[in-house]
């Protein structure tokens, strides 16, 4: 199968990008390298082409009601311009995809419009899981801009970088806000629209923003210009990793639940709503879990990765799910589901390396939090 390429390809090709296949599209793993693109984006601004992810539109009546069997999160808890992080979930409590619901309120058609921001490897299962469920209700599912480009720009000077190349107030944009654009008229020619939300997966102060590919290759290289670092996969999966958010395929997915991955914020059993899943959690909530995913920090120069056995008491009771060398705290870090009676901090344990066992703790996450 030919990899697909996003609208920004070529420009982060000519920025001397190593290209990578990533979920069926060929995608920037690195510029200038993972440690400089991390620690821009740690302590400047950085970007990313995140084009290859899923953005979906629900538009039509009562969306709300038909999407909350969908979640276990309480979605009438967001209004207009506001977002949620959430997962889809099967009849088994497992998770079929993390997502971020934008809720766009009333459109000018008088519709209700809903975008979803999905995994770029469950795409087409998610979209094929929203029509299966959703196909008796007065609801249009499409692609949201299909052939747009979507960019991160993640750090501490992210906000006045972009605020001064889109000449728009964002600082007022609370975190999870979002809000569409008109883009700045010395940007492109006619007056585009640009989706933009205070999100991230990193760890820190950002924004994610949807345009035309004209005018997302025009902000792309206004922010070159302005000394943003261009960042690729691999700095992206050790930020996200430091602050201990999910990586779909790795630490979550069809045989994990929210209360086993550490996402129990998520379930909201409180409501009367019901929704796919909803016994199997109640049931979980009532009897506990038997596993639990926990931070481990690897007390020797070893670094753990995915599918790295996990031993207790020279017992093999895991296995690792994402595993980093973190450029902040310099050490290595790593995710891994262990028993639920074991799952307790600074509880000691051993991750086979290439042969050799290495000591490694169970820590409190996320490794890292913004202003520590």
């Amino acid at each position: 199968m030919k990899l697909q390429q996003t609208p920004l390809y070529e420009e982060c090709q000519k920025l001397g990008s190593k290209m990578v296949p990533f979920a069926n599209w060929e995608m920037p793993v690195s510029f200038s390298g993972l440690i400089d693109e991390h620690n821009a984006v740690r302590k400047n601004v950085g970007m990313f082409d995140i084009s290859h992810m899923g953005v979906v539109q629900l538009k039509g009546k009562d969306i709300k009601s038909a999407l909350q069997y969908l979640v276990p999160s309480d979605v009438f808890r967001i209004g207009a311009g506001e977002a949620c992080y959430t997962v889809f979930l099967r009849e088994n409590g497992g998770i079929q995809d993390d997502l971020i619901i934008y809720d766009q309120g009333i459109l000018d058609t008088k519709e209700e419009s809903i975008v979803l921001v999905i995994n770029a490897a469950r795409k087409e299962s998610d979209i094929e899981w929203l029509k299966s469920n959703l196909s008796h209700r007065e609801i249009s599912i499409s692609e949201f801009m299909p052939e747009g480009a979507l960019i991160a720009i993640q750090g501490p000077e992210s906000i006045h970088t972009l605020e001064k190349i889109l000449q728009e107030p964002l600082s007022d944009l609370p975190r999870f806000g979002h809000k569409t654009i008109s883009s700045n008229p010395n940007l492109v020619d006619s007056k585009e629209s640009i989706f933009i939300a205070r999100t991230g997966y990193t760890g820190e102060e950002g924004f994610e923003f949807l345009s035309s590919p004209k005018t997302a290759k025009s902000i792309w290289k206004n922010l070159i210009t302005s000394g943003v670092t261009p960042c690729g996969l691999g700095a992206r999966d050790t930020l996200r990793l430091e602050a201990s958010m999910h990586l779909y395929g790795n630490d979550i997915n069809l045989d994990t639940t929210p209360f086993e991955a550490g996402l129990g914020w998520l379930v909201h059993l409180e409501m009367p709503n019901d929704f796919i899943g909803r016994k199997a959690l109640e049931k979980q909530a009532e009897d506990g879990t038997k596993k639990r995913l926990v931070g481990l920090k690897v007390k020797d120069k070893g670094i753990a990765r995915k599918g790295y056995q996990v031993s207790y008491n020279s017992k093999k009771i895991g296995k690792v799910t994402s595993g980093t060398w973190s450029p902040t705290l310099k050490e290595p870090i790593a995710l891994a589901y262990v028993p639920s009676e074991i799952a307790k901090i600074d509880t000691l344990l051993e991750v086979e390396i290439r042969g050799k066992k290495h000591p490694a703790v169970i820590v409190k996450r996320p490794f890292y939090r913004k202003g520590f």
